[in-house]
Formats: structure tokens, sequence, C-alpha cells
């Protein structure tokens, strides 16, 4: 069963606009100054005040929210070990893979990190590990089982959730995870051991910061997103000094990942979860809405591990829309015959991911190195690549929303009728003519669904040109022809993920796969 692709006609629009704006940004160049951002704080709007002010200075509608999301991580994972093998009739893969994980991507859009906030893994983690008991807001019981260590610096990057994402991608869509409610329930719990171990072992939360793959990409994606914690007023952080933002209270926990409020550009690794609101004395940190995408265009400040990271999540992403392409079972099958692959054929697929993987590190490598020579400056390898490599943050990002957007409004359907038999008891799998009327029983028309992702697709690659003019002010000052290398990646990147949506597209779930069940 595949989904239809994006009109041929949406694509030529999507084309006309980015051969416009390439235009235009290579006879304006780099601007001549950064741009100057507006801010609207939550706390300031009279009829947001009150709300905001319950959700970010008290501690119950947080665990509120935790109780809900692990109760449906309980049911998953329940469901997945003890129901149905036909992923479609199973709540576990459904609600993982169709609506979790497709409206995950979503929701950054909007909220940003929100979701970590709420993550059943580290709620169960940290329930586990450093139970509390309240009786009142003033007397609570609270345990520590951690060692507290501290992580060792190889630990202390992103580089293992770079190897845990590479690790997921193999599984989901290689081994077929995500056709298999019993792997999914597995994979679930494994996530969760991981969380507890590190949060028994090492100091803070590690796993969080530094080796969960989902967590690191909404932290990345969050710098597209308009929303932001931050001080009210930055005169009163620069004042303190108790760090009730970094350090915690006595009632709540230190900062997860560390962060001082007072000095915080970027979103990459707040995890939202409150603890700064909730400890500040002065009440001095709230929700505030920012320009969307501004803090990729200009405010984030790139690292070795973290640059690494982003290419990944470009090639990745682009990678999951190869694999659901019609011709791909076809054409890896050719080459396991090729290399003489037999049995799941993991060796074909796995030799099909590394190629994802380096192909685009070896464009954008030669793109770097093109604007290198153009520039003739004495400007090293490595500090272009970091500062460059913004690009493809907005590039995944609107991709990859435009390809998600596509599984949960049209593989969702019909979803809540699985609360009714959530394990897929004596249900038989989906027939043709209930796929069929999927089709016409989606939240929003088809049409609608092709003009969402096509607007979708124009964003990103304006997005994506405006990183590279602002990031490009005092990195390459001068001639407009040094924009030219990266102009055109983003061209090739953007270009090609529009045909990709143009191209009818193999359904999630419900669909013959690459490998058999697991179960």
């Amino acid at each position: 069963m595949t989904h239809p692709g994006l009109p041929e006609i949406w694509g030529m629009f999507i084309w006309g606009f980015m051969i416009a704006v390439a235009i235009w940004a290579f006879l304006r160049g780099a601007p001549d100054s950064s741009i100057s951002s507006q801010y609207i704080s939550l706390d300031k709007i009279t009829l947001l005040k009150p709300v905001i002010k319950f959700l970010t200075r008290s501690q119950f509608p947080l665990l509120f929210l935790k109780i809900i999301s692990v109760s449906f991580f309980i049911l998953i994972i329940y469901a997945g070990l003890n129901g149905t093998p036909i992923a479609e009739r199973n709540i576990a893969t459904v609600l993982t893979w169709n609506i979790w994980w497709a409206g995950l991507i979503v929701s950054i859009f909007f909220f940003g990190s929100a979701w970590c906030a709420v993550c059943p893994w580290d709620a169960l983690a940290s329930w586990f590990v450093k139970p509390k008991i309240w009786i009142n807001k003033k007397v609570y019981f609270k345990l520590n089982n951690s060692l507290e260590m501290t992580p060792p610096k190889w630990l202390r990057n992103v580089w293992p959730a770079l190897v845990m994402f590479i690790g997921l991608t193999w599984l989901e869509l290689g081994v077929g995870v995500t056709t298999s409610p019993y792997w999914t329930a597995l994979l679930s719990l494994l996530m969760v051991v991981l969380a507890t171990l590190f949060l028994a072992i090492y100091k803070n939360k590690v796993f969080c910061h530094y080796v969960c793959p989902v967590g690191r990409t909404i932290g990345f994606y969050s710098q597209l997103a308009p929303v932001e914690l931050r001080p009210i007023n930055p005169q009163i952080c620069s004042s303190c000094t108790t760090l009730e933002c970094f350090n915690g209270s006595e009632s709540i926990d230190a900062c997860p990942t560390q962060l001082v409020m007072g000095s915080l550009t970027q979103n990459t690794y707040c995890t939202s979860c409150g603890n700064c609101t909730q400890s500040c004395p002065q009440q001095n940190i709230t929700w505030r809405l920012r320009p969307q995408s501004n803090e990729a265009i200009q405010s984030a400040r790139p690292h070795w591990d973290e640059a690494w990271f982003m290419l990944a999540l470009l090639a990745l992403t682009s990678f999951h829309g190869i694999t659901m392409m019609e011709f791909w079972e076809s054409a890896i099958s050719q080459f396991a015959q090729v290399i003489g692959d037999s049995g799941q054929l993991l060796v074909s697929f796995s030799i099909g991911l590394i190629i994802s993987l380096i192909f685009p590190v070896l464009i954008y490598s030669l793109v770097v190195l093109l604007t290198q020579y153009i520039a003739k400056r004495d400007i090293k390898f490595k500090k272009l690549f970091t500062h460059l490599v913004f690009i493809t943050l907005p590039l995944a990002f609107a991709y990859h929303l435009a390809h998600n957007l596509n599984h949960m409004i049209r593989e969702s359907v019909g979803a809540s009728q699985l609360f009714y038999n959530p394990l897929g008891l004596n249900a038989l799998p989906l027939s043709d003519s209930e796929n069929l009327l999927k089709e016409y029983n989606m939240i929003i028309s088809q049409d609608v669904l092709f003009a969402l992702q096509a607007i979708l697709m124009m964003f990103g690659f304006w997005v994506a040109v405006k990183v590279l003019r602002y990031r490009s002010h005092n990195l390459l000052p001068g001639q407009n022809i040094k924009l030219l290398p990266a102009l055109s990646f983003i061209i090739l990147i953007n270009g090609f993920h529009t045909w990709m949506l143009t191209q009818p597209m193999v359904m999630r779930i419900g669909s013959l796969c690459l490998t058999p069940t697991l179960n």
C-alpha cells in the first residue's frame, strides 16, 4: 500500500520559489548586520499570565502530564508484549510510530523541546532512582540512589547520541522494528533501562544530555522553534550569586543539563523540565515567543560533535525517505544478489545505510573546500565546516516535517478505534478496502495536506538561505560568489527532498517491508 506523492504542479511551484530566492540571495550577498529580534514574554500577556504562572511555578502540572505519558507508555509495553503481532492492529506500533514519532516532530515546530519535559523514559528513570513523595508543599521526602559519579570526558559530547541514532535507524528500517509490536515494546523498555542506568551511575542526567538520540534530535530542531525559556529581566540574572537555576534549591533539583539561565543563548540542551522556573527565587524565568528559526540563523554556537550530529540528521532523514520509495525493495534485493547476501538482507541494508551517511558528508565537505578556495582567506576547514553546517538543519527539519505529516495524517486514521481493542485480539490485517477508506477519512483533505507539505519545503529553503547569508556575514565578507557553493548545496538537497515527496511513498505500517516480522 502506498501514499500518493505530491502533485507535479506543487513540485514545480517549489522549484520556482527556490530559483527566485536563490537568485535574490546571490545578488544581495551576505547582509551587513545581524537580525534585530523582537521577543514577547508570555508573562507580559494579561490573559496568559495566570496560566503560564501556574504551569511554570508549580511542580504538579508537569507531574500530571508525566503520569499520563507514563500511562500510555505502559500501555504500549503491555500491548506489544501480549497483543497481536499484526502491526496495524496493535496499539503499541500504531501509537509509537504513526502517532508519537510523527507527531513529535510536528510538535517541535510549535513547542520546541516541550516533549522532553514529560518524556516517560526520563520520568520512570527519575522515579526509580530519585523518588520524591510530597505530603504538602513544604513537607516532602526525597531519596537518591545515584552514585553521583562525574561522567568521563569521552561521554561529555553528542557522539554517543549520534551512534545511538544510527543504531536505532538500523533497527527501525533494517531489522523492521516498526512492523513488530513485540520488538517495539522491547526497544521502548531498553530506552528506560539505559536512562535508569545512566541516572543511577552519573551526576545529573547524562542520558538526556549526551546519549538520547530522540532528545538530541529535539534539541537541535528546537533551534528552529518559536519558543524559548529565558530570563524576564536579564539584569536580575547578571546580579545573581546563588544561581538556583543551575544549582537547584532545597526542593527543586539542579538543571539536569547544567545550564545557567543568565547566559543561555540556545535551546539545544534545554529539556524544558521547569526546574529553573520553579527554583528561581525572583521568579525571573518564563517562556517567551521569538522569531521562528532565529536561533539557528544567528544565535547558536557551533561545535565539532554537534556539526556531525546535524549532518547525520540530514542524512538519516533523507535515508528514511529513500527506504519508503517503491524502488527501494527491488534495488536492495538486486544488490543483495550481487554480493551474495541472503536471509533478511541486513548486510545489503547496512551498506546502503553507510553509503547514505557518507554521501551527504562528502558533498558537504566538498562545498566547504570550494568555499574555502573561493574565499581565498586564511580560514580553517574545521571552522568553516562547523559554522556553515547550520544550513543543513532547516533542510532536514522541513523534509522531516513534510514526510512525517504525511504519515501522521494518513496512517493515524482510525487509530482511536484501537483503544477499544488495544491488543488487537482476534483481529485480522487491514483489508485493501479498509486501507482505501482511510484516504477518505483524513482529518484534513489531501489537497490541504499537499499545500502544507509544499509550504514546509519552501519554509525550509528560505530559512536555510537566511542561515547562509547571516552566518556568512563575518565569516565570508565581500564577493557574493563565495556563497555559491553552499547555495548550490541548499538547492541540491531541497530539490532532492522535493523529488522524494513527489514520489508514491510506502506506508510505515500495514505494508510489505524489507524484513519479516521478528516475533
